[in-house]
């Protein structure tokens, strides 16, 4: 099959998310004989035209001048130039600023949509805004020859609202069996000395729930918020909490870095509530951490009843007083490792989207 992917920022993964899924999905069809192209933003970083067989076309993005709108411009670029590529499946992550140039998607390819998570719930859009993201999901669910949800909450969601038969393939994942103690050294600390979020700084992830939490507690324990601080929310999350329990330590690019800091963690907290399956959490799951997590159905379809939960920050306060990685918690760390091993394995996402490609281009 010759497949194409929009809706990213291009490979290899400098950024997250649905660039690391694009990254390991576009290798992993071309080991196994697809004709596979990613379109990249002229502004990434890697500016070859093959990244490990997988073919890569730069298209303008002008979000570096003009903001969130040049992210329209960039995918319109993206599907004008697939109308030349003769493609027989077009991979469209996400809908935010794609769907709209529904007309423009080559009438011979069959277009999947990954429809990732609940856009217009996120609460740093405007009320307007997110009446538009309802409005760019409909056109992606009715335009799309399949929509896939990585998440079984997400599935739900979609087949009941739009009484529509999506299909469910998760978000992939590796395990990270042995940290190196060594790697903690920069950081100045120990082994399970320290609590950690590692999130995009944003309300929606509950980030001032948890923070809230750690002041209010009487855990004397470190606690890591690894994520881009950089930002106006950042700023104001670092004003707001000068206790000194609470180390910002910004994002983290660093895979191996970023595994040891989670696998050494006492507990680790993951608070986000609007989506699918979160790239972080399934990480977390694959490196040894013991998980709390925000109580909602996205994170419950995934972690059941291996992990501890919280809605508010009284929670937050009662689990970082409370838990104690004994032999019961032990057992929670081991049974999502197997999950990740079991149905979150890259090898098995990538045979899946194969195989509903292939259905697809029937």
């Amino acid at each position: 099959m010759k497949i194409g992917i929009i809706g990213t920022r291009g490979i290899p993964n400098h950024y997250g998310g649905f660039e690391k899924f694009a990254e390991h999905l576009s290798v992993g069809l071309v080991k196994l004989g697809h004709d596979v192209t990613v379109y990249n933003s002229h502004k990434h970083p890697y500016t070859q035209n093959e990244y490990e067989g997988v073919k890569i076309i730069h298209r303008f993005d002008p979000e570096f001048k003009i903001g969130t709108a040049g992210q329209f411009i960039y995918d319109f670029n993206c599907i004008r130039n697939a109308r030349k590529q003769n493609f027989d499946i077009i991979l469209q992550l996400g809908y935010t600023s794609s769907s709209v140039w529904h007309w423009l998607m080559p009438k011979k390819a069959k277009v999947l949509t990954n429809i990732d998570g609940m856009e217009w719930k996120r609460s740093k859009y405007s009320k307007y805004v997110r009446k538009f993201l309802r409005y760019a999901e409909r056109l992606a669910i009715r335009n799309s020859h399949t929509i896939i949800a990585d998440s079984l909450a997400m599935q739900d969601y979609v087949d009941e609202q739009y009484n529509e038969n999506s299909v469910y393939i998760a978000y992939g994942a590796e395990t990270f069996k042995s940290g190196k103690k060594e790697a903690l050294e920069e950081f100045g600390i120990e082994p399970f000395s320290y609590n950690m979020l590692v999130a995009r700084l944003e309300p929606e992830n509950n980030i001032e729930t948890i923070l809230e939490g750690v002041v209010k507690s009487t855990s004397d324990k470190l606690f890591l918020v690894v994520g881009n601080y950089e930002t106006p929310y950042g700023q104001k999350l670092k004003a707001r909490y000068p206790d000194a329990r609470i180390r910002f330590l910004n994002a983290i690019y660093d895979v191996e870095a970023l595994n040891n800091l989670r696998f050494y963690s006492h507990i680790y907290f993951h608070g986000h509530s609007v989506g699918g399956t979160n790239p972080s959490l399934l990480e977390a799951m694959g490196t040894n951490c013991l998980i709390c997590a925000h109580n909602n159905a996205f994170n419950k379809a995934i972690l059941g009843d291996d992990a501890h939960y919280f809605m508010d920050e009284i929670d937050v306060k009662n689990q970082l007083e409370l838990i104690e990685r004994d032999e019961v918690e032990l057992k929670k760390i081991k049974a999502n490792m197997n999950k990740i091993e079991e149905r979150f394995s890259w090898k098995l996402i990538i045979k899946q989207y194969e195989l509903i490609m292939q259905q697809a281009n029937i």
